[in-house]
């Protein structure tokens, strides 16, 4: 029995009869899902596949008029309660007339709304008809979105399955459009999947980790070949390319598990005894005791997602802002109890140390670049102003002449004697998102993108990195990687769905019109080349050489830009308010520095 199975048996009113997938409002209903083509995940297969070391989740299908009486009889006036709070709670990010449960009630009726009637665009319509396409449901419920699907893919690879980080953007959607019930399925079907034994090799990663994804298959049923069931597949890295845990995907559910409440007004969700339980085994995880001297995450090269080998391992910028979002999500939904003060605690020493070594060490622009360049090597004191013994060196001719005067962003990665002076997209928007840049830093980095626009976005919002590896670097930082070229994929490449990202962050900043100037751009061809994975060359005129088509996040990113752009005030559901604690501890230590020992010793 897994952690989440302990903790479901536990909880009041709990019914120990039956397994933690029957505790889930899982509607049989399906009139409301659009039936899947060629890559549907429901095909039957000719045998019961083998998961080695797996115990697959199965499917206890209950209909939803049984469950209320459970729900009622375990938590009282439960039903009555989360539609109060909804409407304490979400204010101005509902959409009007919209049903605050989404689309079933709990009783097993449809709700019945009209929405707002809106004169869409022909590529909105399309999009939300392709998104609502890519759903995929498990007994007879949605619980996620492929991540491709294009139906002249004869070979979708592990496209065809549902990825932790690709259904952000999609969840983030859904939450908009006031339909909630797949966001919330999806949060307590990827919690049970966390609690399985992982092992590759004879060797099993922490408690805690969230699967990359999983998928939905059909199989027989022991001795009865006419029945079927179905069962949850997941995949913790073991299969991936590379075998990488992915460490982001802990990270990105804590941050949908909080926007799922602040947009819906269930907070019964995140009190449940199971997710709390998740929370602290993937804060326990994080906030492990290890041999690093510095407060960031310590990761492999792939654990995020540019998850093939592109010189990331280390300290990746992308991976300290999710995990500093987390963090502070994490302490907003944690319930104040005993067992949980020692964890509170560890959680903020952490954030005060984090934020101080990246806006600290991680910060360049042209006066801090210059600083750089007139380092001391080799200085063995406690007053040492080069504490990573940095080369000057280092600093990259590219960069001196690409580096704005107004303007500046986190580099990419920090480690003795080296920095990645790679501008990476996705870590530089979420440090706005999370307030792990500050106020000034903030703007500086939207004053770099509008700066340097012709680089960044060009002719498609949004290269993932800058620059690309080109020439013997390109051969020795990813071994050659033939997708991993200069100015495709991962290596420069341009991804439609950062698009989400950066209207957070422009709105976050009150700057609108960066996010509206990109998605203007967007529109002029993203429907017309099928919603393509990313762009190639320099300034993204080529749809990526081994692009899927229909990539879902690619979809959903401009969605939910889309929609924020109409509604900014719901972007509030993502952002984190910058922490006084944090601030004042943060200025505390600037002016404290080092304390003088009254004696020394030599050992």
């Amino acid at each position: 029995m897994g952690i989440a199975e302990v903790a479901l048996h536990t909880m009041p009113g709990a019914f120990a009869s039956h397994s933690p997938a029957s505790s889930l409002p899982l509607r049989t209903d399906t009139r409301s899902m659009r039936k899947r083509g060629t890559n549907s995940f429901y095909r039957t297969l000719g045998g019961p596949p083998k998961f080695p070391e797996l115990r697959p989740v199965e499917c206890q299908c209950q209909r939803i008029d049984d469950l209320a009486g459970v729900i009622e009889a375990g938590n009282g006036t439960w039903a009555n309660d989360m539609v109060n709070k909804a409407s304490q709670v979400l204010g101005d990010v509902a959409v009007p007339g919209q049903a605050i449960g989404g689309n079933a009630s709990l009783s097993g009726n449809p709700e019945k709304v009209l929405p707002r009637r809106r004169n869409l665009s022909s590529v909105e319509d399309e999009a939300w008809d392709l998104l609502r396409e890519s759903v995929v449901n498990y007994c007879g419920s949605p619980v996620g979105t492929i991540a491709a699907n294009d139906p002249n893919d004869s070979n979708p690879a592990n496209y065809d399955q549902v990825f932790i980080r690709d259904f952000i953007p999609s969840g983030i959607a859904f939450l908009l459009k006031g339909e909630y019930e797949i966001v919330r399925n999806f949060i307590l079907h990827t919690l049970q999947l966390q609690s399985w034994e992982k092992t590759m090799d004879c060797h099993s990663p922490g408690q805690g980790l969230m699967p990359a994804s999983f998928k939905v298959r059909t199989i027989p049923l022991d001795g009865d070949e006419n029945a079927t069931e179905e069962v949850l597949d997941p995949d913790f890295g073991e299969a991936a390319i590379g075998r990488v845990a992915p460490v982001d995907s802990g990270l990105w559910w804590i941050i949908l598990l909080r926007a799922y409440g602040k947009c819906s007004g269930d907070l019964s969700v995140q009190e449940r005894i199971d997710v709390q339980t998740g929370i602290k085994m993937i804060l326990k995880l994080c906030l492990a005791d290890g041999f690093d001297m510095f407060p960031t995450l310590l990761v492999t090269d792939g654990s995020c997602m540019i998850d093939r080998r592109m010189g990331i391992h280390g300290h990746p910028l992308e991976i300290q802002a999710l995990f500093y979002s987390a963090l502070l999500s994490a302490r907003e939904m944690l319930t104040p109890e005993d067992g949980s003060a020692d964890l509170i605690r560890a959680l903020n020493n952490r954030l005060v140390a984090l934020s101080f070594h990246i806006r600290e060490y991680y910060w360049v622009d042209m006066q801090k670049l210059n600083e750089i360049y007139r380092y001391k090597t080799e200085e063995y004191s406690y007053d040492a102003v080069n504490k990573f013994n940095i080369y000057p060196d280092q600093v990259s001719p590219w960069l001196v002449e690409w580096i704005p005067p107004k303007g500046g962003y986190f580099i990419g990665n920090l480690q003795p004697a080296h920095m990645d002076f790679r501008f990476f997209s996705l870590g530089n928007l979420w440090s706005i998102v999370s307030s792990l840049a500050t106020t000034q830093q903030s703007h500086a980095i939207l004053d770099l993108i509008e700066s340097k626009w012709s680089d960044l976005v060009a002719e498609m919002p949004l290269k993932i990195c800058y620059p690309a590896l080109e020439n013997l670097e390109w051969k020795i930082i990813t071994g050659s990687d033939p997708k991993n070229t200069p100015w495709s994929y991962h290596n420069g490449g341009s991804w439609p769905t950062l698009l989400w990202q950066l209207t957070v962050a422009s709105l976050k900043m009150n700057r609108p019109e960066i996010a509206a100037k990109a998605v203007e751009i967007a529109e002029r061809r993203i429907a017309t080349d099928k919603w393509p994975e990313y762009y190639d060359t320099k300034r993204a005129r080529f749809i990526g050489k081994q692009s899927r088509l229909y990539q879902t996040w690619s979809i959903a990113g401009y969605l939910v830009a889309k929609q924020l752009l109409d509604k900014p005030d719901a972007a509030r559901i993502l952002w984190n308010d910058e922490d006084t604690e944090i601030l004042n501890a943060f200025s505390t230590n600037r002016k404290r520095g080092k304390k003088v020992l009254k004696k020394t010793y030599i050992v």
